[in-house]
């Protein structure tokens, strides 16, 4: 059993810089492939980012990629997402997530085939 503590977020104007932070009880948090996914008021939850359990590999959704960065630091049981470049479209809840795996390059695009959620942050991005 893992659970995820999310902080961070806030509000911010376009072009400011947020950073989230999940970090997961337990002692195996670096045999989980992690994510990032957002939800905006009336829409569905959509990826963002997701990395490898070493933290060795990560993707991006095509919008976010080259202002959003993931990363973890597994001595500290914490995964991060940096967002710079804020825009308003950005302005959603955010959500880490983790999925138990044993291959290494495993990355995780569905929401449905993670094992345990954050609480989720609210993230809002004024023009």
């Amino acid at each position: 059993q893992v659970q995820l503590v999310q902080s961070g977020g806030g509000s911010v104007q376009a072009g400011g810089s947020l950073r989230l932070s999940c970090t997961a009880s337990g002692r195996t948090f670096s045999r989980y492939a992690m994510g990032w996914f957002r939800q905006a008021p009336g829409k569905g939850r959509e990826f963002v980012a997701t990395i490898n359990y070493n933290g060795g590999s990560t993707t991006y959704e095509d919008s976010v990629k080259g202002r959003f960065t993931t990363s973890r630091d597994n001595a500290k049981n914490t995964l991060y997402l940096q967002m710079n470049s804020l825009k308003p479209e950005d302005t959603a809840v955010y959500y880490c997530a983790a999925k138990q795996t044993t291959v290494e390059h495993t990355m995780v695009v569905a929401a449905a085939l993670y094992d345990y959620w954050g609480q989720g942050t609210q993230v809002t991005v004024s023009s």
